[in-house]
């Protein structure tokens, strides 16, 4: 009867066959009570209980335990929100479980606790071990048992459970690095056994193998110093293996094993000298040896190049045979990649290698690998060579340079700025090293130049692109090979508006930016004359220069945040004028301006900002803007910390709560971002002041309250987290307020945590959840009826509201898996979203998906009523007169209904459902559909 219900409840769990929505809410209610009785009645039934009475031909308990086993991996797999549950309750009788003596059934408790290893990861992915009830915290506890356990099972005679006993150390280590770093010399006998002894197959040695390499590179190298004499031997044997797979991953562990001989360069921990030439040879023996297979070799190459950039010092003699070797692997097109980074990693060695015999070689086979299509070798490349210049730059000729600078400028485009940034950081380099050379400053006007002032009119360049672009200009002006003048001539030149129009808000302040760094690697006076000239401008009543005017604000704010301009008179109401003018752009640039300005010397700017919200009411909103640039550059960077503080900050708070009633949503909004800056400068004084205001009677003041938490939870950590993390309760509770949008900028903030900070708030989902599922259902409150004359209108005031609400529990599934249940939300909650408005859907597809890969058995429990939904989204066809906009929205919702559909299909078991096999043939037979589902599924 036991085995019976067992396999029974795994079928269940696993959703064998097609399941109603009653009998998975039935399942969810059920598991508490199965999962004890599993583990107690099922997993403990000790085999030798049966053996005083039955043969072992007529002993059946292995079948129960078997079962057991396999039904607690299906409850651990669909039920993550029971982990903790697991670790007090399964784990300890799982490990206990590993001295099972029927092989078959060991490895299914081996794989169920691996189940639990990975689930844990998944869950507390990027997480920290929170409390003492977390996955994480409880792993760690049973640590020590584990490895006492594994140990018995590595000097059990039978290759399939050492097998199954290293899948189960590596899991560890992946979800808990650094947690063997007292019991790894328990483990030594058992990997130097499985690596030397006859009877060891290839795949005891893989796991071996790689488990040792996974270990190494979680540690700290002193964790192996003292086993290295044991290891290295097992290691550097297993290099000569006849199986390619065994030589390759030992290869990858040697590379491990040589940082750990040399972690630093300047001190010694251990004698490492006797361990270089025999790893020289052993890799050597494979990097010569061409008639292997291909990731051997890429393999060979990269632990060489390690060996040659840790270990150089020692292997003068040994270079002129070994990187001409390398340098023949370049040519090779199938181990070109590898070797371009080999000789990457060795530039960087501090031990400056010397490559006198190939550099030039090298160098010549670098350039012309800019030319190739692979983005990949491209991307090496240009890693590789501005190492090389760096480490070796007066070993290069200028020719050399004038090539490559000849083929970095085609690389300098917005259609790959990735590739643009790294070309534009090689052209620094180059100037840096090179600026004397006129040849090389020649070849940067003329060829880089040109295509880097079309780049900067780009409106998508943002990141790492526009900050190499920065130190572009930098560089240029001060290599003297160009004039300030010209330089500052050509980025203004850039701004003016070309026949195609003008250009994007992105590019100007791009543009901004680089005139900003231009001036201060020019120095004081030229910084000073180029201020009077676009004060100048800014003078000039001409109202047909408004583009000019608008480029001169953007350059003084950027100017003004990196340099004090106190110096020069009257700045601030020179900028300030510009409130008046008739058109937005030039005013919202004069906001901008005037912050920034404010930023580069607070004690003379701030009071002026605080003085002219107080009197002047018609331009509040821009001053606003000013003071959130302010606030904004200060909770970022902390040098003027201490003078936001004593000098202006009781001022700002009372001039901030004063707006927070306002009935523009712009001004609230601004107000809600400076007061949750603030909070994280000053989070003593504010929370207990934001706290106090989620009562105030005005439903606008309450929701203001909610945006400013938001923005005050930041992915970094800083002084606030311990005073948020026993007062957001309050805040998030605002969920349950009577106005709509009090609600929707609470789920907001939630959502916030949830992303950025989990553990803030991991403590109150249950509470939470429940609340907010109930922003995910429609309200037929909230919906009314427009008369606009011949025809109504409706309109749903609840809509935003609840794509928020889905968005947030899209964030939730990321990051707090353990604390959701997917079934109850599935249904009705997700069901409802599926068949919703289109901007409900969206966010529904993408929640599908990932429960069907995090929690597919929630999802084939209730899969035929997921189905419908999905099917009338792809076959929704939009009206004759539709506009091309409303085409364009319908074709992503498809194509998004189709990411889930794939999603769903991959679920082992979802076959068992006629609904999708149905649906699967129609799309399938639907040559649109076929066409786009197939497209979705390569993504």
């Amino acid at each position: 009867m036991i085995l019976i219900s067992l396999i029974a409840w795994r079928r269940i769990l696993m959703m064998k066959y097609r399941m109603r929505k009653r009998m998975s809410m039935s399942l969810s209610y059920n598991t508490e009570t199965v999962v004890p009785n599993v583990i107690e009645t099922s997993l403990t039934f000790s085999s030798s209980e049966s053996a005083d009475e039955y043969t072992d031909d007529e002993d059946a308990s292995w079948k129960v335990r078997r079962a057991s086993a396999k039904c607690l991996s299906a409850i651990i797999a669909s039920r993550p929100q029971m982990l903790s549950k697991m670790y007090q309750e399964a784990c300890p009788k799982l490990v206990d479980r590993f001295r099972e003596r029927e092989e078959n059934v060991k490895m299914d408790i081996f794989n169920t606790f691996i189940e639990l290893l990975r689930q844990t990861g998944n869950v507390t992915k990027g997480q920290g071990d929170i409390d003492e009830s977390s996955p994480r915290w409880l792993l760690k506890q049973e640590v020590p048992k584990v490895v006492k356990s594994i140990n018995r099972q590595l000097r059990e005679k039978s290759i399939k459970t050492k097998v199954g006993a290293f899948s189960v150390l590596k899991e560890l280590v992946v979800v808990l690095p650094d947690c063997l770093a007292d019991q790894f010399g328990s483990l030594v006998p058992g990997i130097e056994k499985a690596l030397n002894d006859k009877s060891s197959t290839s795949n005891l040695k893989i796991e071996a193998l790689a488990f040792t390499r996974i270990v190494m590179a979680s540690h700290s190298p002193s964790v192996f110093h003292p086993y290295i004499q044991a290891l290295s031997g097992p290691i550097l044997s297993a290099i000569g293996d006849r199986y390619y797979k065994v030589t390759a991953e030992a290869l990858r562990v040697c590379g491990e094993l040589v940082r750990v001989l040399r972690p630093n360069f300047e001190e010694r921990s251990i004698d490492f000298r006797p361990y270089i030439i025999p790893i020289y040879k052993a890799i050597l023996a494979r990097l010569a040896n061409q008639d292997q297979d291909q990731e051997v070799k890429e393999c060979a190459i990269s632990c060489m190049s390690l060996v040659i950039a840790t270990f150089g010092d020692g292997l003068q003699r040994e270079l002129p045979s070994c990187l001409p070797i390398l340098v023949d692997r370049m040519g090779n097109e199938i181990t070109r990649l590898t070797a371009v980074k080999a000789f990457a990693v060795i530039a960087n060695s501090p031990l400056r290698i010397d490559l006198s015999c190939v550099l030039d070689h090298v160098v010549s086979e670098l350039t012309a690998f800019l030319r190739k299509a692979n983005r990949a070798l491209r991307q090496a490349t240009l890693g590789t060579l501005n190492s090389l210049v760096v480490t070796y730059g007066s070993q290069i000729g200028s020719s050399s340079y004038e090539t490559i600078l000849a083929e970095l400028s085609t690389l300098i485009s917005d259609g790959d700025l990735h590739m643009a940034a790294l070309a534009l950081e090689l052209c620094c380099t180059i100037m840096v090293d090179r600026r004397s050379v006129k040849n090389v400053g020649l070849a940067v006007k003329q060829k880089v130049l040109p295509e880097a002032l079309t780049l900067i009119r780009s409106a998508l360049l943002q990141g790492q692109a526009l900050q190499a672009l920065q130190k572009f200009f930098a560089a240029l002006v001060q290599s003297a090979n160009i004039s300030f003048e010209t330089l500052l001539n050509s980025l203004i030149s850039t701004a003016k508006p070309s026949q195609s129009g003008g250009l994007s808000k992105q590019a100007l302040f791009s543009i901004a930016q680089c005139v900003a760094v231009l001036c201060l690697a020019a120095g004081d006076q030229k910084c000073a004359s180029t201020i009077e000239m676009l004060k100048g401008i800014l003078n000039d009543d001409s109202s047909t220069n408004s583009a000019k005017q608008h480029m001169a604000l953007l350059c003084l704010g950027e100017i003004g945040r990196r340099k004090d301009l106190s110096s020069h008179i009257q700045i601030e109401n020179i900028v300030i004028e510009s409130f008046q003018s008739p058109f937005e752009e030039i005013k919202s640039a004069a906001s901008y301006a005037l912050g920034n300005i404010a930023v580069g010397n607070l004690s003379k700017y701030l009071p002026f900002i605080l003085d002219q919200i107080d009197n002047q009411q018609k331009k509040q909103y821009l001053l606003l803007h000013s003071l959130k640039e302010v606030i904004a550059r200060q909770s970022v960077d902390h040098t003027g910390e201490s003078e936001l503080q004593d000098s202006n900050i009781v001022k700002i708070l009372a001039l901030l709560f004063n707006h927070c009633e306002s009935e523009e949503e712009g001004v609230r909004n601004v107000v809600a971002e400076c007061l949750g800056k603030i909070a994280l400068i000053e989070p003593n004084k504010l929370i207990p002041a934001l706290k106090e205001r989620t009562t105030s009677p005005a439903a606008n003041t309450r929701a203001t309250v909610a945006i400013a938490i938001k923005y005050s939870i930041i992915e970094r950590t800083g002084k606030i987290d311990a005073i948020l993390y026993s007062e957001i309760s309050t805040f998030l509770m605002l969920i349950k307020d009577s106005d709509r949008h009090v609600r929707r900028a609470a789920v907001l903030a939630l959502s916030t945590a949830a992303h950025n900070k989990p553990s803030l708030i991991k403590g109150l989902l249950p509470e939470l959840l429940p609340l907010l599922y109930d922003q995910t259902v429609v309200k037929q409150e909230l919906i009314r009826t427009v008369d606009l004359g011949p025809f109504k209108h409706v309109v749903d005031d609840g809509l935003e509201l609840r794509k928020a609400a889905f968005e947030c529990v899209d964030t939730l599934l990321d990051n707090c898996l353990d604390q959701v249940n997917p079934s109850s939300f599935i249904v009705p909650f997700l069901l409802s979203g599926l068949g919703d408005h289109y901007d409900v859907k969206m966010p529904c597809h993408l929640i599908l998906s990932k429960l069907a890969d995090k929690c597919p058995s929630a999802v084939l429990a209730v899969l035929d009523s997921l189905v419908e939904p999905l099917e009338k989204t792809i076959g929704h066809k939009p009206k004759s007169d539709a506009v091309k906009q409303e085409i364009d929205r319908n074709e992503d919702m498809i194509r998004s209904a189709l990411r889930a559909i794939a999603a769903v299909n991959r679920i082992s078991g979802s076959d068992y459902s006629m609904k999708l096999k149905n649906l699967m043939s129609k799309i399938t037979a639907t040559p649109s559909l076929a066409e786009k589902y197939n497209s979705v599924r390569s993504e």
